[in-house]
């Protein structure tokens, strides 16, 4: 309620200020008599503002979604296809899923279950998993490690078994869930100094930025991005409206 009033009055005085520019050669008085009038008429008929904000509402929604259109489109070998994200599910899926994530990320704990319940359900999706780390140097740290896992083909149990971690995700509890889920360690650090993996995260974070994720985590069911968690149930019906109407354009 409190963004509706601010976008009200931004409207409003926009509008105000509009009409005094374009009045630049009337006198003060005939100023304030056009502001007033715009004042009376907009408290007489409140709902010309409700309809400004809908319309400013509306044209921001569909900015947005040009952008990020414009993004799947533009990078879709870096969204999809790049090496050095893990992969779950069939990875041969007529249907991609793209995860943002982070392993310090509550609400991607909670997704964690969410996949693993459409990766069992639905045996012809792919999931990509891209790391996002935002939430400091643990998650850093656990981002980089799971991109060198994917050399020693262990990413999805390491995946895993990170996000079954309880408390906070460092340094030291990524070796040790590497170390438990077969990993080798000395391989895994050596293999996260490459250069490849700090080009990926920045490029990760990029990709981001153009599809408007502000946090972890963000999907991309087919061709439909999700700034936020969902439901199982809600991606197992994008995943069928996809292939329904043809399938992905992108991925």
């Amino acid at each position: 309620m409190q963004r509706l009033f601010l976008k009200i009055a931004v409207i409003f005085f926009s509008a105000v200020l509009s009409v005094s520019a374009f009045a630049g050669s009337f006198s003060d008085d005939q100023k304030k008599e056009m502001e007033g009038l715009i004042h009376d008429y907009l408290i007489a008929h409140p709902e010309v503002l409700q309809e400004m904000v809908q319309k400013l509402d509306a044209q921001q929604k569909q900015a947005a979604a040009d952008t990020r259109n414009t993004t799947l489109s533009s990078a879709s070998k870096d969204i999809y296809h790049n090496e050095l994200d893990g992969i779950a599910g069939n990875p041969k899926g007529d249907v991609t899923i793209v995860e943002f994530m982070d392993y310090n990320c509550g609400w991607c704990r909670k997704s964690i279950k969410e996949m693993q319940s459409v990766v069992t359900k639905d045996k012809n999706v792919r999931v990509v998993l891209k790391e996002f780390p935002i939430f400091g140097e643990g998650s850093e740290y656990a981002a980089r490690a799971a991109m060198a896992s994917v050399k020693q083909g262990k990413y999805w149990a390491f995946h895993q078994a990170l996000f079954a971690q309880k408390g906070q995700v460092d340094a030291t509890v990524t070796d040790a869930v590497a170390k438990s889920v077969g990993l080798d360690v000395t391989k895994m650090k050596e293999d996260m100094k490459s250069p490849d993996i700090d080009a990926n995260i920045n490029k990760t974070r990029e990709l981001a930025d153009q599809l408007q994720f502000t946090g972890t985590p963000g999907f991309i069911v087919g061709d439909q991005v999700f700034p936020g968690f969902e439901e199982q149930d809600k991606i197992l019906a994008t995943i069928a409206s996809t292939r329904a109407n043809g399938g992905c354009k992108y991925c």
